[in-house]
C-alpha cells in the first residue's frame, strides 16, 4: 500500500519493515496501471427517504473533476411509502451526488454493488419559503448495509484521520516542516490500512499524503511532479488525485512553472493552429513531458486565462476547442467538451438550458416546444414585490409582442397551487406561466439567484441575452433589437 515512506527514511529501518512497506508501495503502483480496466455493469441504489414521497430523486456525477460539469446518471420518483429504487451503469468507481431538489449527500458507489440507503427525514415542503440556491440543507444520508471495507466506510475513516492529523499538527506541519512527524504518520496509516486492497482507496490514500508532502515541502516541486505526476498514469475519477491535481497546477503556466511563466501566450493564441503551438511551448518544461498530462495541464491553464482580463475569451475558446477535436485522449476530450459547456454557459450564443414543466392548465411545456419564435423567460414568486411590479410591465409587453414572442413566466413557489390562486385573481395575465414543480435543477441551470430574473431566448433556443434588463429598465428595446436581426 503507498504508505510507504520515501528511502531515505526507510534506510533507519530493518528489512522487515522495509520489505512490508515495499509490499505495499508495489500493490499501489499495480493498482495505478490497472485501475479502471473492468467491464460495464449495473450497481443498484436503494432506499428509503421519509418526507419526500412523490419527489424526484436523482443520481449525478461530475463529468469530470476540473470543471465539475455535472451530469445525470439517473432518476426517478419515491414512491407513496417513501421508497425508491435506480440502478445505473458503471465501468469505474463513481463519485456522486444524491440529490432531492437543492438538498443533496456524497457517496461514492462501485461497478455491480447494491447500496441501501436510509435517507433521514427532512420537511422539504416548509411553509417559509427561501432561495433554495442559498439557504439548503444537506441529506443526511446512511448505509444500511455498510461493508467494513468498503469504500465508503473506508474513506470516512481515513479522512476522520487525516483531518484530526492536521488540525492538531498544521503548525509543526507548515510552519516547522516537521518530516518526521508526517513519517510517523505514514507508519500508523499502514498499520491500519496496510491490508486493504481497494485500488481505488489505496490511490485516494496516496494523493492524500500527496498533499501534506506538499505542504510539509517533503519534497521540491520537481520532485513531486515525478513522484506524483509525471512518472504515473491520470485517475481522472478519482477524487484525491485529481484534488492534489487541482492545486498543484493552479497557475501553473502563468506563476508556479519557471518555464512557462516567461512565455507570452498572446501570439500562440493568434496562430494559425493555436492548439499546436500552445501544446508544443509547453513541452519546455520537461516536467510535462507526458503528452497526456502536457495537454490536462495546458487544458486547466486556459480554464484560468479565460478569466484574465487580458486574454481574448473567444480566442480561449478556440483554443479549447480545437483540442477537442484534436486530442488523442478520450478523457481529455470530455474535460475540453465540459469546459466549453462551462465557460459559455448561458452567454450569448449557447443553447439555453432544456426544461420541461407544468403550466397553470396543468399541461407539460418544454422549451423546445416553443422553438420557432423567440422566447422571454421570467423566473419569479408570488412574496417577491418586485416580481409582482415587473409582472404589471409584462402585460403591454405581449399585448404589442404576442404574436411574435413567447413570454413565460417560472413561478418558483413551493406550491403549484400558491402560482394557481394568484394568477387567477389576475384575469388578464394570459401569456404562459409554468411551475418549477420539484425541477429544482432548472433553477441551478439558469443560476436563478435572485427573482425576478429575466432571460431572452432567441428563436432557434440560444441564449440572446442574460440576464435581461426587466421591463421597466429597458427589457422592450431587447425585444425589438432581436426581432430585428
Amino acid at each position: 500500500m503507498r504508505y510507504s515512506l520515501p528511502f531515505s527514511y526507510l534506510c533507519r529501518f530493518n528489512r522487515i519493515f522495509v520489505h512490508f512497506t515495499l509490499r505495499y508501495f508495489f500493490v499501489l503502483l499495480a493498482g495505478l496501471f490497472f485501475q479502471g480496466i473492468v467491464f460495464a455493469q449495473k450497481t443498484v441504489i436503494t432506499g428509503t427517504a421519509p418526507g419526500a414521497e412523490h419527489k424526484m430523486i436523482r443520481i449525478t456525477t461530475p463529468g469530470d473533476l476540473i470543471t465539475f460539469w455535472e451530469k445525470t446518471l439517473a432518476e426517478t420518483r419515491i414512491d407513496s411509502t417513501g421508497h425508491f429504487n435506480v440502478s445505473v451503469t458503471l465501468d469505474k468507481t463513481a463519485f456522486i451526488f444524491i440529490s432531492i431538489g437543492f438538498h443533496r449527500a456524497e457517496l461514492f458507489i462501485e461497478p455491480a454493488k447494491k447500496y441501501d440507503l436510509q435517507i433521514d427525514q427532512m420537511r422539504y415542503d416548509e411553509l417559509t419559503d427561501v432561495n433554495p440556491l442559498i439557504e439548503s440543507q444537506n441529506l443526511v444520508c446512511t448505509i444500511m448495509n455498510p461493508d467494513s471495507l468498503g469504500l465508503n466506510t473506508l474513506v470516512g475513516e481515513l479522512d476522520s484521520v487525516y483531518s484530526r492529523f492536521l488540525m492538531k499538527n498544521f503548525n509543526a506541519l507548515y510552519r516547522d516542516r516537521n518530516k518526521v512527524l508526517l513519517d510517523t504518520f505514514r507508519v500508523e496509516l499502514n498499520q491500519k490500512f496496510g491490508a486493504v486492497k481497494n485500488t481505488y482507496f489505496i490511490n485516494y490514500a496516496a494523493y492524500k499524503l500527496a498533499s501534506l508532502d506538499q505542504l510539509t515541502q517533503y519534497y521540491n516541486q520537481v520532485q513531486l511532479t515525478i513522484k506524483y505526476f509525471s512518472d504515473q498514469p491520470v485517475l481522472y475519477n478519482n477524487v484525491e488525485y485529481m484534488d492534489f491535481f487541482n492545486s498543484f497546477f493552479s497557475k501553473y503556466i502563468t506563476v508556479t512553472s519557471n518555464i512557462l511563466r516567461k512565455i507570452d501566450f498572446h501570439p500562440l493564441l493568434k496562430s494559425p493552429d493555436p492548439y499546436s503551438a500552445v501544446l508544443k511551448s509547453m513541452g519546455a518544461d520537461t516536467l510535462l513531458k507526458n503528452t497526456r498530462l502536457r495537454e490536462l495541464v495546458m487544458l486547466k491553464g486556459l480554464m484560468e486565462l479565460y478569466y484574465t482580463p487580458t486574454y481574448s475569451q473567444e480566442e480561449i475558446i478556440a483554443v479549447i476547442a480545437r483540442a477537442k477535436e484534436k486530442t488523442l485522449y478520450p478523457e481529455n476530450r470530455v474535460v475540453a467538451e465540459n469546459m466549453i459547456s462551462l465557460l459559455t454557459k448561458l452567454k450569448p450564443g449557447s443553447q439555453a438550458p432544456e426544461f420541461t414543466l407544468i403550466s397553470r392548465e396543468q399541461k407539460e411545456v418544454s422549451l423546445k416546444s416553443l422553438r420557432g419564435k423567440p422566447v422571454v423567460l421570467c423566473f419569479w414568486t408570488t412574496y417577491c414585490d418586485d416580481c409582482l411590479s415587473e409582472m404589471e410591465m409584462i402585460k403591454p409587453l405581449y399585448d404589442a409582442y404576442k404574436d411574435k414572442v413567447h413570454f413565460v413566466s417560472i413561478s418558483a413557489d413551493k406550491y403549484f397551487s400558491k402560482m394557481l390562486f394568484f394568477i387567477n385573481l389576475k384575469r388578464d395575465y394570459v401569456w404562459t406561466f409554468l411551475h418549477i414543480g420539484d425541477h429544482m435543477e432548472v433553477l441551478k441551470d439558469y443560476d436563478v439567484n435572485n427573482y425576478p430574473l429575466f432571460v431572452i431566448i432567441d428563436k432557434e433556443g440560444k441564449i440572446f441575452k442574460y440576464p435581461a434588463d426587466k421591463p421597466g429598465s429597458g427589457l422592450e428595446t431587447d425585444v425589438q433589437k432581436l426581432l430585428e436581426e
